[in-house]
């Protein structure tokens, strides 16, 4: 069953973070055909206050705009000229939280994320938030799609995991940030080896 609206506006981005793993990431791939994982690694990013966050100081721009919709949008951006990135919008319009999707363990559609990614094992298909968006196809074009309502890009419910199964640490990639660096605002599923690291 897909997510609702009501999902994604409860709360604020680290609440939503630990509510979306174990949850299912899906995108159609024509011909009836979906690709989808499991997620098993996320980063909250806690809007004006946070400062590895796009929308620190309340940062508006063609960018984030998407931030600042209702939750349950999906923002994707491009980093590096490499990678794009999936991030899910939480809580109500107006205050720019997101949570980043970094990992997935593949569900649906492997040969098909095993052709968009070859030579990798089946471990490393989706084990990062660059590595995820290619093997599922998820660009720019993606930016700003419904999740509750849309059909290019979605999220459906799956058994809850129990806290215990849970591990936090500091974010990836936000040195820049500061204190607001070393917060525990990334979760990930302790025993999954799908997840881009276990530190």
């Amino acid at each position: 069953m897909r997510l609702p609206r009501s999902f994604y506006t409860r709360g604020d981005a680290l609440s939503l973070a630990r509510r979306l793993l174990g949850k299912r990431l899906v995108v159609p791939a024509g011909a009836g055909e979906r690709v989808a994982g499991r997620v098993v690694e996320v980063e909250a990013y806690m809007g004006a206050g946070d400062r590895a966050s796009h929308a620190y100081g309340n940062r508006r721009t063609a960018r984030t705009e998407p931030m600042y919709a209702e939750g349950g949008r999906a923002y994707v951006y491009f980093v590096y000229g490499l990678h794009h990135q999936f991030n899910v919008v939480a809580g109500p319009a107006g205050t720019p939280e997101a949570v980043l999707v970094r990992a997935v363990e593949p569900l649906e559609g492997v040969e098909l994320m095993r052709r968009r990614r070859p030579g990798r094992p089946d471990r490393e298909l989706t084990s990062g938030p660059g590595k995820l968006c290619r093997a599922l196809c998820i660009d720019l074009s993606h930016n700003n799609e419904d999740l509750a309502e849309g059909g290019r890009v979605w999220l459906e419910d799956a058994a809850p995991v129990s806290p215990d199964d849970i591990a936090s640490g500091p974010r990836v990639g936000v040195d820049y940030a500061g204190a607001d660096a070393l917060l525990p605002y990334r979760l990930w599923l302790r025993d999954s080896p799908y997840v881009s690291r276990q530190k």
